[in-house]
C-alpha cells in the first residue's frame, strides 16, 4: 500500500479533478505490475496496473492480490468502471486503502468486487491513503475548496509595512522559500489576495520559479475600481492585464460557492492579515504554513493569529 500511495503522487499535477491514485498487482512476493492515475480522462490506477502486467505473467493474475489507494470506481465516466475490471481479470483478492467519498462509489466499488467472490480488505493505511487526496474529500464532503493559508512574517510578528508599495517591499522570503512558495502555488488549483494585497504589492500569483500550472488567480474586490487606477509604475495592474484569468468577487462565501462550481478543489490564500485573519475566525481553513524571517521591524502591520479548529 505505501507503494500505491508513492505511485498516486506522481498524479499530483494532473489527475484532478480527479483523485491520485495508484494500484499494485503482486502474486507471492513479486510485483507483476502497478500503475496510477496519470491524468484526468485517461486510464485510472487499475487499468494502467494491469495493463502494465508482462504476457507472461497473466496466468498468475488468479492468484494475485491487488492493492489500491481508492476504491474502485463502480461508475460510467470518461473511462468505464475499474471494480468492474477488477471482476473481469478475476484476481484472488483486492485490498483497498480507503473507500472513495464521491457520491457514485462510496462502497458501491467493494460491493462489485465482492459480488464476484472477490475477497475483499479495506482500510489499510487507511488515513495515509486519505491524506493522499485530502482536497478531493473535502471537496466532496464540505462542498468546498480544501484552503490552505499561507504567509511570511517578521521576527517580532509583522506581515508587511504599514506603508508597504511595490517600491518598498518588506523582504522575509529567501531565494530558497520563494521556489517553495511557487511550488505550493502550483500544487493548488486556485490562488486568493485582497484588494489592498493587489495595490500594495502588485502580484503576478504565478508559478514562475516552479514546474506546473499557474493556480486560477482570485482577488475579493471590485474589479472596475482596480481599472480605474495605475499601478505605481504607471502601468495596469499585472492581474489586470489581458489574458490574466482572474476571479473577481465581493465575499467569502461567493468565492467558496464559485470554486466549488467550477470544480476548483484547493485554494491557496496569501494574503493580506486581514483577509486571512478571516478565514481563521470563520474556521475556514484545512493547512497554515508560516514562514518567519529574522528581519524586526518594530511596527507595520500585524500578522494573523491562528486559533485551533
Amino acid at each position: 500500500m505505501r507503494r500505491c500511495i508513492q505511485l498516486a503522487k506522481n498524479g499530483l499535477h494532473n489527475a484532478p479533478p480527479n483523485p491520485m491514485v495508484g494500484a499494485v498487482i503482486v502474486h507471492g512476493d513479486r510485483i507483476i505490475g502497478e500503475g496510477y492515475h496519470v491524468r484526468c480522462g485517461e486510464g485510472h490506477a487499475e487499468v494502467n496496473a494491469f495493463a502494465s502486467v508482462k504476457p507472461e505473467d497473466e496466468h498468475l493474475l488468479p492468484e494475485s492480490t491487488i492493492y489500491v489507494s481508492l476504491e474502485p470506481c463502480a461508475h460510467y465516466g470518461k473511462t468505464p468502471p475499474c471494480a468492474n475490471l477488477i471482476v473481469e481479470k478475476g484476481v484472488r483478492r483486492c485490498v483497498v486503502g480507503c473507500i472513495d467519498p464521491f457520491a457514485k462509489v462510496q462502497g458501491r466499488g467493494v460491493e462489485i468486487i465482492r459480488s464476484a467472490g472477490i475477497e475483499v480488505t479495506v482500510g489499510v493505511l487507511e488515513e495515509e491513503c486519505k491524506q493522499l487526496n485530502k482536497r478531493f474529500f473535502t471537496y466532496h464532503q464540505h462542498h468546498r475548496p480544501f484552503i490552505t493559508l499561507k504567509w511570511a512574517q517578521s521576527k517580532d510578528g509583522f506581515i508587511a509595512y504599514k506603508d508597504q508599495t511595490p517600491s518598498k517591499p518588506l523582504h522575509i522570503s529567501n531565494e530558497f522559500t520563494q521556489v517553495i512558495c511557487h511550488k505550493r502555488r502550483a500544487e493548488h488549483q486556485a490562488i486568493l489576495v485582497g484588494r489592498n494585497t493587489v495595490i500594495a504589492d502588485n502580484p503576478s500569483l504565478t508559478t514562475r520559479l516552479w514546474y506546473g500550472n499557474n493556480p486560477l488567480r482570485c482577488v475579493i474586490g471590485n474589479e472596475e475600481q482596480l481599472k480605474s487606477m495605475k499601478a505605481p509604475d504607471g502601468n495596469d495592474y499585472k492581474l489586470l492585464k489581458t489574458g490574466a484569468g482572474t476571479l473577481f468577487v465581493s465575499s467569502i462565501d461567493q468565492l467558496l460557492k464559485k470554486l466549488y462550481e467550477l470544480g476548483i478543489q484547493s485554494l491557496l490564500v496569501e494574503g493580506g492579515s486581514k483577509l486571512l485573519q478571516s478565514f481563521i475566525d470563520r474556521g475556514l481553513w484545512d493547512e497554515a504554513y508560516v514562514e518567519t524571517g529574522n528581519i524586526i521591524i518594530g511596527e507595520g502591520i500585524a500578522s494573523p493569529t491562528l486559533k485551533t479548529i
